[in-house]
């Protein structure tokens, strides 16, 4: 009996499509399994290390693998990247979670910011501008940023790897430094946009000093935010 194709939703299938060909793969908070099941199935990596900090989720994997066909994951237990070692991935994948998360795993695994080393592909659900600004003061360069529209959300994924990084300004920090091209980037800004704008208005109303001082970052951001819109428009 032929084994059946895994599909992906379309924030794990643009992770997919990002995955250098012949890649070690490290696929870290895997849960299901989904992208490294994908992957092996299409013959797109030599390796695959499926890990998670929570038995179950690795359970998960284990039957999404067999479901599938799908045999070569080893599958870790174990908190982030610290139960695997460098030589043993040359790209490493980091979704489905925060930014302040990401943080935590990338700060106890040094190794990842060795230049040339290994690309790293963070797709965060959170936090992405706290995790931006990690990254440029530690060690990491930002060599590609992309898009994806899943279940009515927008998600930036972020390819970086170790080398020096300028420092960001507060608008690529917040809202991205080379996404400019990507096609959803206007549907990105509007969105927001809109956020600003209603941030902007409750800080208005305040007596406080402090925060009507915070409106007026605020409207600086939006500001800059909607010449970036024209611009990507024009």
């Amino acid at each position: 009996m032929q084994n059946r194709q895994l599909q992906l939703q379309p924030r794990l299938q643009l992770l997919a499509d990002l995955v250098p060909s012949g890649a070690r793969l490290a696929d870290v908070g895997t849960d299901h399994g989904y992208l490294p099941v994908w992957l092996l199935q299409h013959g797109r990596i030599s390796a695959a290390i499926a890990a998670d900090i929570g038995p179950e989720p690795l359970e998960h994997a284990r039957r999404t693998a067999a479901e599938h066909g799908v045999q070569g994951i080893d599958f870790r237990l174990c908190d982030g990247l610290r139960g695997i070692a460098p030589e043993e991935a040359d790209t490493v994948v980091l979704a489905g979670m925060g930014g302040e998360t990401m943080i935590h795993i990338l700060s106890a695994a040094p190794w990842t910011r060795c230049p040339g080393a290994v690309t790293l592909l963070l797709q965060p659900m959170t936090k992405a501008g706290d995790l931006r600004l990690w990254l440029s003061d530690n060690g990491y360069c930002f060599t590609q940023e992309r898009l994806v529209r899943d279940k009515d959300f927008l998600y930036p994924v972020l390819v970086v790897t170790g080398g020096p990084q300028p420092p960001l300004t507060k608008f690529q920090q917040e809202y991205g430094l080379l996404l400019s091209k990507d096609p959803l980037y206007g549907d990105y800004l509007d969105l927001h946009l809109r956020r600003l704008e209603q941030a902007e208005a409750g800080m208005l109303r305040s007596d406080q000093e402090t925060v009507r001082a915070r409106a007026s970052e605020i409207a600086a951001l939006r500001a800059e935010m909607k010449r970036a819109r024209e611009e990507w428009q024009g």
